[in-house]
C-alpha cells in the first residue's frame, strides 16, 4: 500500500471515529450525567493512551518528565478534557445532537478570532467572510430557520456549545508552545484531569452504581473520541505528502454524523440543520483557502 493511500486510510478512520461521537454522546447521556460521562471517558482514555505509549516504546520518556511538564499537564488537563468536555456534554444533553455537533464545528473559526489577541495575527478579508458564513449557520440552526424572529429555541444550549468552541480553540492555541511529545502530552492531560473529574463528580453528584449501557458509551468515547482518534490523525499527518489532502477529510465528518444521528439516536434531521451545516462548512472552506493563499 502506497504511503499516501495509508494516510487516507488513517484519515478516514479518524473521520469515522469523529462521526460517531455525537450519537455516542447523546445515547450515553440517556444513562448518565455529563460529569459522569467526562469522568469515565477520561479514565478510559488515559489507559488507552498509556497503552499506545507502551506500544510505541515511549514509556522511558515518562521517566524524563520535569516539574514544569507536570504543571503544564495540570493546566492543559483542566482545559481539556475537564472543562471542554464537561461543557460540550452539557450542550449535548440540552440540545438535539444534530445542533450541538454542527455548532461545535465552528471551533476553527473561533480559533481565527482568538488568534488575533493571543497570537497577534490579523484577520484577512476572506476570513471575515468565513466568520460571517459560519456564525450565520449557527443562527440558522439555533432558530430552526426562523431568522426574522431571531427566537432561539434553546439559548443556554447554544451558548454552551459556543463556549466549548472557545475552550477547544484556546487549547490548541496554547498547544503551539507545548514541546512535549503529542501522545505523551495528551496522556498526561487526561491522567491529571481524571482526578479533577472525580472530585467534581463527588461534590456535585456523588458516585452511584452506573448503568452498563452508559459505561459502555463512556468507554467508546474514551477509546475512539478522546484516545485513538488523536493517534490515528497524527499518523495520517505523518504519512501524507500533503497536509491539506488529509485536512480536507474533516469536512466529511459532520455529514456522516447526521446519518448516524438519524439512524442511531432517532432524531429527525431538520432542514435548518442541513442549511446551517452548509453555511458552517462553507465558512471553513473559505477559511482554509484564505490560509493557503497566505502561505
Amino acid at each position: 500500500m502506497k504511503q499516501q493511500t495509508q494516510a487516507y486510510a488513517y484519515g478516514l478512520a479518524t473521520v469515522l471515529c469523529w462521526s460517531t461521537i455525537a450519537s455516542a454522546s447523546k445515547l450515553s447521556l440517556r444513562y448518565m450525567t455529563p460529569a459522569q460521562l467526562v469522568f469515565y471517558a477520561s479514565a478510559v482514555s488515559a489507559v488507552v493512551l498509556f497503552l499506545v505509549i507502551l506500544v510505541q516504546k515511549k514509556g522511558g520518556r515518562l521517566l524524563e518528565l520535569t516539574a514544569r511538564d507536570g504543571l503544564l499537564s495540570i493546566g492543559f488537563g483542566f482545559l481539556n478534557p475537564f472543562a471542554y468536555y464537561l461543557i460540550l456534554f452539557k450542550a449535548y444533553e440540552i440540545l438535539p445532537a444534530q445542533q450541538a455537533q454542527v455548532i461545535n464545528y465552528t471551533w476553527a473559526v473561533t480559533l481565527s478570532i482568538l488568534s488575533v489577541p493571543l497570537l497577534g495575527q490579523k484577520v484577512a478579508g476572506r476570513q471575515w467572510l468565513a466568520i460571517g458564513l459560519s456564525y450565520s449557520g449557527v443562527i440558522v440552526i439555533a432558530t430552526r430557520g426562523n431568522l426574522l424572529s431571531l427566537q432561539f429555541e434553546n439559548p443556554v444550549g447554544v451558548a454552551l456549545a459556543l463556549v466549548s468552541t472557545v475552550l477547544w480553540a484556546l487549547y490548541w492555541i496554547l498547544n503551539i508552545r507545548d514541546k512535549r511529545d503529542p501522545v505523551i502530552g495528551l496522556f498526561l492531560n487526561f491522567l491529571c484531569a481524571t482526578p479533577m473529574c472525580a472530585l467534581y463528580l463527588a461534590v456535585t453528584h456523588g458516585f452511584t452504581p452506573e448503568n452498563l449501557l452508559g459505561l459502555a458509551g463512556a468507554a467508546y468515547i474514551g477509546i475512539f473520541e478522546m484516545g485513538l482518534a488523536f493517534v490515528l490523525w497524527l499518523t495520517a499527518m505523518k504519512l501524507t505528502t500533503s497536509a491539506a489532502k488529509i485536512a480536507n477529510l474533516i469536512f466529511i465528518a459532520p455529514f456522516v454524523s447526521l446519518i448516524f444521528i438519524y439512524f442511531l439516536v432517532g432524531e429527525e434531521i431538520y432542514l435548518s440543520t442541513i442549511a446551517g451545516l452548509f453555511l458552517v462548512i462553507g465558512g471553513l472552506i473559505v477559511q482554509s483557502l484564505s490560509k493557503k493563499n497566505a502561505l
